[in-house]
């Protein structure tokens, strides 16, 4: 929230979340918290790079804060600071994603499996998947699979009604009895076993006999159950390739190890961002002044344009127009140094300061004060206090 007192805008948000939820607001109080300032900044930032999310390089949460910045933007709620400090979070997200690998790797068993089935395929585009069991994990496991564009997924389960939820839940997927099984299995590219089943429900033999109309075409066996769905010795047949919940986990903690080793780079990169950003910030404080001495040197041009015009008036039009160019460019000249070095200043003392000595030396006192507008514009409710 972009706002000039903090402290009261924190008092605001806690009695609405106290009168929107019908909670006492010394109930609210301890839980919320407030970051000002620069702080607020390098949060986002952290937020959008993945920094801070419960696993390290997570990359939907940019999309989440690009969505928050929409339904902002839709609702007019975000003035130009929110607007400018989110787009700047953008960038920073992007920047992290292309210039380090916090985001590289998967981090999770179900995706897991998604990268080793593209290790062994390639593409997956028009491969079909099986998912035996109608468990969480299986779930998603396919609804990844689901987002690589594989041809169809299909639910087996013990239980035709709890085939039918996952298969539902995830959007173009079908279900199918028990009984249909090996049927299943053997117009497969790809299945994932996630039963409850207390011993494997499919043997070496189960699956050899699979395997034997397929003509050498391979499958790809993803065992996430606890305990076991698939005897182990099925990896040793011809064209099959198993992997089980720990060769998964053991992938999954490799690339945790290799997000942790880019965080100082991202952490740079956040800072980096943070400064570009506070000058921008910054400099906001001097427009005021700089506007107000531009049209302070614009009105003196036109006024000597003026004076002068009986002399320009016998010059043809083109001439006189090239008077007005020429002289526009000289206050631009003029006024091109003065502005870059008020704007880069980063002490905000030093910019009041230099801004009162402009207004005092060009008399710009009435036009600058009319300009000179809080940043963070905040329009109180009534007060509760």
């Amino acid at each position: 929230m972009a706002c000039d007192e903090a402290a009261a805008t924190r008092q605001d948000l806690v009695h609405f979340v106290s009168d929107f939820n019908a909670v006492s607001a010394a109930d609210v109080a301890p839980h919320m918290y407030e970051v000002v300032d620069l702080d607020v900044a390098r949060h986002l930032f952290r937020v959008a790079a993945g920094l801070d999310s419960l696993v390290m390089g997570e990359p939907q949460i940019l999309g989440q804060v690009k969505e928050a910045h929409t339904v902002a933007s839709d609702a007019r709620t975000a003035g130009p600071v929110l607007n400018r400090l989110f787009h700047a979070s953008f960038a920073v997200g992007k920047r992290v994603r292309t210039e380090t690998g916090l985001g590289s790797g998967a981090v999770s068993v179900s995706y897991a499996a998604v990268a080793l089935a593209r290790k062994i395929f390639g593409d997956l585009t028009g491969r079909n998947v099986a998912v035996v069991g109608a468990g969480e994990m299986g779930k998603l496991t396919a609804i990844h699979m689901k987002a690589q564009a594989v041809q169809h997924v299909i639910i087996v389960s013990r239980t035709m009604a709890h085939a039918a939820r996952p298969a539902e839940a995830i959007g173009g997927a079908s279900a199918a009895p028990w009984d249909e099984l090996d049927a299943v299995l053997g117009a497969s590219d790809i299945v994932i076993t996630a039963t409850g089943a207390a011993a494997p429900i499919l043997t070496k033999a189960h699956i050899e006999m699979v395997m034997r109309p397929r003509r050498n075409r391979p499958l790809f066996i993803i065992d996430i159950a606890m305990p076991r769905d698939v005897e182990a010795a099925a990896g040793e047949i011809e064209q099959v390739f198993l992997y089980n919940i720990d060769d998964l986990q053991a992938t999954v903690r490799e690339n945790l190890a290799r997000r942790a080793s880019e965080v100082a780079r991202a952490e740079t990169i956040v800072g980096e961002e943070v400064e570009k950003f506070g000058a921008w910030f910054r400099s906001r404080g001097v427009i005021p002044t700089v506007v107000a001495l531009r049209e302070r040197f614009e009105a003196i041009r036109r006024a000597e344009l003026e004076r002068l015009d009986f002399k320009l008036s016998a010059l043809p039009p083109e001439a006189r127009a090239r008077v007005d160019e020429i002289t526009h460019l000289i206050i631009e000249k003029l006024l091109l140094t003065p502005t870059e070095q008020l704007k880069s200043l980063s002490d905000a003392d030093t910019v009041g300061a230099y801004s009162e000595a402009l207004t005092r030396l060009f008399d710009l006192g009435e036009d600058n004060e009319r300009r000179n507008v809080e940043p963070f514009p905040r329009n109180r409710p009534p007060s509760r206090r």
